[in-house]
C-alpha cells in the first residue's frame, strides 16, 4: 500500500477534496481509461484501489495516485477467473475498510471475424470477462455497499452496445449490450437501497483496445477522427471525467443512465 502524503498541495493544480473519505475501486486500472480514472479520483481526495492482472503497471498507477496525495493500493485480479471478482472486492475493503464507489472497467475485444467464424472459446472469453465478471463484481460490490446504506457503481459499456458500426465484432457488441441491460435493471433494483448504478459508453477513445480494433478493421485513426463531429478521437481522461461526474454528488438524481462519451458518434 502507498500514499502517505495527503492534501491538495501534493496533488498539484486542480486538486480538490470532493471524494475525501470515500474508497474507489477501479478494475482494469493499469492502463487506458482505468488508469486515467484512478488518477482523476486520486486528484479529488479519494482512496483508490487499482485492480488488474498486470502487477508492475498496476503498482505504477497506484504509485502515481500516491504522488498526487491519495492513499492507494494495487490488488491483483484476473477477472477471467470466476471467483476473482468477489476476492477483488474483499481485498479492496480490506485495504481501506469500506467500498463507496466501483468502476467496473476491465474488458476485452475479439479479433475481428464474421460471427460464424468465431470459435466457441472466443465467445466464452469475451462474455466471461465483459459480462460474467461484471455480474460477479456487481454482486460483491452491492453487498458491500448495502452495509453502508449507499454507494455508486459505474460500468464501462461501449457505443457498440447501442450501435454496431462495423462487422466482425459481434461478440464485443453483444457483450456490451448485456452490460447496459444489467446496469439499467440493477439501477431499478438497488436505487431504493441508496446505490446508484450507471454506465458510460465510450466511443473512439485512444486506448490500446481501440488501437488494436482499428488495426484489425483496417481503419486509420485519422479517418476515425475525421468521421466524428468532434473531429478528434477521445482521450482516456474524457471518459474518466464522465465516471467521476457520475460518481459525484452532482449526479445524485442519475440512475440507470448510459452516458455516451463519444465525440458525437451516436448522434451522427
Amino acid at each position: 500500500m502507498t500514499g502517505d502524503e495527503t492534501g491538495a498541495a501534493a496533488a498539484g493544480p486542480g486538486a480538490t477534496h470532493e471524494f475525501e473519505g470515500r474508497v474507489v475501486l477501479v478494475s482494469g486500472g493499469s492502463s487506458g481509461i482505468g488508469r486515467a480514472t484512478a488518477l482523476a479520483f486520486a486528484r479529488r481526495g479519494a482512496s483508490v484501489v487499482v485492480a488488474g492482472r498486470d502487477r508492475p503497471r498496476g503498482e505504477e498507477v497506484a504509485a502515481a495516485c500516491a504522488a498526487l496525495g491519495a492513499h492507494a493500493a494495487f490488488v491483483a485480479a484476473d477477472l477471467s477467473v470466476p471467483d476473482a471478482a468477489a476476492k477483488m472486492v474483499e481485498r479492496a475493503r480490506a485495504a481501506f475498510g469500506r467500498l463507496d464507489i466501483a468502476f467496473n472497467n476491465a474488458g476485452i475485444q475479439e479479433a475481428a471475424a464474421p460471427l460464424a467464424e468465431q470459435p466457441d472459446a472466443v465467445f466464452e472469453a469475451v462474455f466471461g470477462l465483459n459480462v460474467r465478471a461484471v455480474f460477479l463484481a456487481m454482486k460483491a460490490e452491492i453487498a458491500a455497499m448495502r452495509e453502508l446504506g449507499a454507494g455508486v457503481i459505474i460500468n464501462n459499456a461501449s457505443v457498440s452496445g447501442s450501435r454496431n458500426p462495423n462487422g466482425g465484432l459481434a461478440l464485443y457488441s453483444a457483450s456490451k449490450a448485456a452490460v447496459l441491460s444489467m446496469t439499467r435493471t440493477a439501477a431499478l433494483e438497488y436505487g431504493p437501497a441508496g446505490i446508484r448504478i450507471n454506465a458510460i459508453s465510450p466511443g473512439r477513445v485512444d486506448t490500446p483496445l481501440m488501437q488494436t480494433a482499428a488495426a484489425n478493421l483496417g481503419l486509420p485513426v485519422e479517418r476515425i477522427a475525421a468521421s466524428l463531429p468532434a473531429r478528434r478521437v477521445g482521450r482516456p481522461e474524457d471518459a474518466a471525467e464522465a465516471v467521476v461526474w457520475l460518481a459525484s454528488d452532482a449526479a445524485s438524481f442519475v440512475f440507470g443512465h448510459d452516458l455516451a462519451v463519444d465525440g458525437g458518434f451516436l448522434a451522427s
